[in-house]
């Protein structure tokens, strides 16, 4: 008997949680600002080690009122974010600079997350490659012909 009312009483708080949590819950604004990216994803393919590591990410708010970003965060210290500090407006289009430090070598695979109040408001943006070394520079050859005089005046 204990454990039936044990298990009603159970029932009844998870049953009344789930509808205070639905009861607390906005419906979605129809008008809400909408971000669309033209890519979420920049593969360098193959980059000499400190080359340039910036790309950008375009986009535009689709929706019908005036986006705004948050910090956008990477996924680490050694790829860093600029964004739009204004509001854009709908119908516009602004893009998110990314800059990878190519200092290190090896493989690219790093996460920028915007956060907005957009309909969707986190997208995750890749980049994605490979940081290759610098070609080793030559030194032009000497000429071999030891019979050669310099000129002097």
């Amino acid at each position: 008997m204990k454990k039936m009312l044990f298990s009603f009483l159970l029932m009844s708080m998870l049953t009344l949680t789930g509808y205070t949590q639905d009861a607390t819950q906005q419906p979605a604004n129809p008008n809400a600002a909408e971000i669309t990216f033209v890519k979420t994803v920049h593969d360098y393919g193959t980059i000499v080690q400190g080359a340039n590591g910036t790309c950008e990410f375009k986009f535009t708010n689709t929706g019908k009122e005036p986006l705004i970003l948050s910090r956008p965060q990477s996924s680490c210290g050694c790829t860093v974010p600029t964004w739009p500090q204004e509001p854009i407006l709908p119908g516009k289009s602004d893009v998110i600079k990314v800059t990878y430090n190519t200092q290190n070598m090896g493989p690219i695979n790093k996460t920028v997350t915007v956060t907005s109040n957009a309909k969707t408001s986190r997208v995750v943006l890749q980049i994605k490659g490979t940081v290759t070394q610098k070609p080793a520079t030559t030194a032009p050859e000497k000429n071999p012909d030891q019979t050669a005089v310099p000129i002097s005046k």
